[in-house]
């Protein structure tokens, strides 16, 4: 999509650029008694070539520019983590607990393979996990005093009745 869009604004501009240097630039500058039509159109394309390559160069590295480092994922991702421990996720979703934490261990090590969008990317899949397993946690742990609940109103329905 970004590549799409890119080739289309470079176009877009390539064709501005030539409108221009040929109208107002070239004609000023280039034009004597001595040159000759053939050596204007030379001069022009050299200099409408430069344009052009200077142009995907700046476009090439505004492309190119590394994602910054994703501190706030990370941090965000090990307290999610930090939550579901205190929440019961150890006893109550061990298997998302486990993933959530892999994750966040894959993420540190993009990190320090330079690979920053996969790091952005596994950080927030481990925040997911972690938040997935204190809400399993505590959805675990709400079911058990429904049950402890039922089972005191179950004692005293039968103490009623006697």
């Amino acid at each position: 999509m970004r590549n799409a869009s890119a080739i289309r604004l470079f176009n877009k501009f390539s064709l501005k650029v030539k409108k221009l240097f040929v109208q107002k630039i070239l004609r000023k500058n280039f034009k004597s008694k001595e040159m000759g039509e053939e050596e204007m159109k030379m001069k022009t394309l050299m200099l409408l070539n430069m344009a052009l390559v200077t142009l995907l160069v700046v476009l090439l590295a505004g492309c190119a520019s590394k994602a910054p480092v994703p501190e706030k994922q990370l941090t965000m991702a090990a307290q999610s983590i930090d939550q579901a421990e205190s929440s019961g996720a150890v006893k109550f979703a061990p298997v998302e607990l486990k993933s959530a934490r892999e994750k966040l261990s894959q993420a540190k090590l993009a990190i320090t393979n330079k690979e920053n969008l996969k790091a952005e990317r596994l950080a927030d899949e481990a925040m997911v996990d972690a938040n997935l397993a204190e809400a399993k946690a505590r959805s675990a742990k709400s079911q058990k005093i429904v049950e402890e609940l039922k089972e005191s109103i179950r004692v005293l329905r039968e103490e009623m009745s006697r």
